[in-house]
């Protein structure tokens, strides 16, 4: 029988949780969360039905490790990790960035169509602003679709890996075409060209794109940065370890090598699964506290 929201509030185990959920959700939501997650709450008609599997995907909390991989997949496009070394701001403020994307993907998944539309617009003017060059020379635009197009499938392929290997409830093979599909309909209004629409041509583009990849110095000290060095309390360093490990996981083997990232197979097959779905039990557990409503985090600078 449920407990009453007095018998909540005297349980200990359940006020830790709630405690447990308020830090997590001010540390990765910020001081925005609230009014987004009211938009979201007052949303009645988005670009996504209650049915679709983006919303399944993005509500889980598998998103946090597929969030990390996605950002050491993207760092290896020299390209992508120049404009993200030169504009982003990762470095000085990393968390005020992870908030952003969390709530550019929390209204593009769940909010109104309106507010959707104004996330991607605001995204999109962003973009403008994004242009620079690498030190190899070449230059770059963060509104080019070509360098928009690799960035949204390194995302939306780390998320669904992530999600059929950590997820609550993986997707069928139906299901996960779904999701590559309903992630195309925000990538095209983001300015991408003919984005994948199956896990088929996902696998297709991302090979596709491997000639122009590259472990260059700004690559591997992103990397170093997310893997080694982030900007968390002691009691943090753990839970994120996992995180990390299982990022790392389940990274193709051909990415190891450029950001100088270990490869190893007997840990990744038994000791790192094991400790990243209790990591992501233990998550749901502590964000089932908060009111039923799909959130999350990723990597979409917005």
């Amino acid at each position: 029988m449920p407990l009453t929201s007095q018998e909540r509030s005297a349980d200990p185990v359940e006020a830790l949780r709630r405690s447990l959920a308020g830090m997590l959700a001010a540390r990765i939501a910020g001081p925005g969360g609230p009014a987004v997650r009211q938009r979201i709450v007052r949303a009645r008609s988005g670009w996504f039905g209650p049915d679709r599997p983006i919303r399944r995907v993005h509500g889980d909390a598998a998103m946090f490790v597929g969030g990390l991989r996605a950002l050491l997949l993207q760092s290896l496009h020299p390209l992508a990790i120049a404009a993200v070394t030169e504009h982003s701001g990762y470095r000085a403020d990393p968390w005020g960035r992870l908030q952003r994307t969390g709530a550019f993907l929390a209204i593009t998944t769940y909010g109104s169509a309106e507010d959707a539309q104004r996330a991607v617009d605001a995204v999109k003017a962003v973009h403008t602003r994004v242009h620079g060059a690498a030190p190899d020379g070449r230059t770059y635009r963060a509104d080019d679709p070509h360098l928009l197009a690799w960035v949204h499938v390194a995302e939306v392929d780390s998320f669904l890996r992530c999600h059929q290997r950590y997820g609550a409830a993986p997707l069928t093979d139906q299901e996960a075409d779904g999701y590559v599909a309903d992630a195309a309909v925000v990538a095209e209004a983001l300015g991408v060209i003919d984005p994948p629409v199956t896990t088929a041509q996902l696998a297709e583009r991302i090979e596709a794109y491997r000639p122009e990849l590259a472990g260059t110095p700004q690559a591997r000290a992103a990397a170093r940065f997310l893997l080694l060095n982030p900007p968390l309390p002691l009691p943090a360093r753990a839970p994120y370890g996992v995180i990390a490990a299982a990022a790392v996981g389940s990274l193709p083997r051909w990415t190891r090598w450029p950001l100088r990232l270990p490869y190893l197979p007997i840990s990744e097959a038994t000791a790192v699964p094991v400790a990243g779905h209790a990591l992501m039990r233990a998550t749901r557990w502590v964000l089932a506290s908060h009111e039923p409503l799909d959130t999350t985090t990723a990597t979409r600078e917005g």
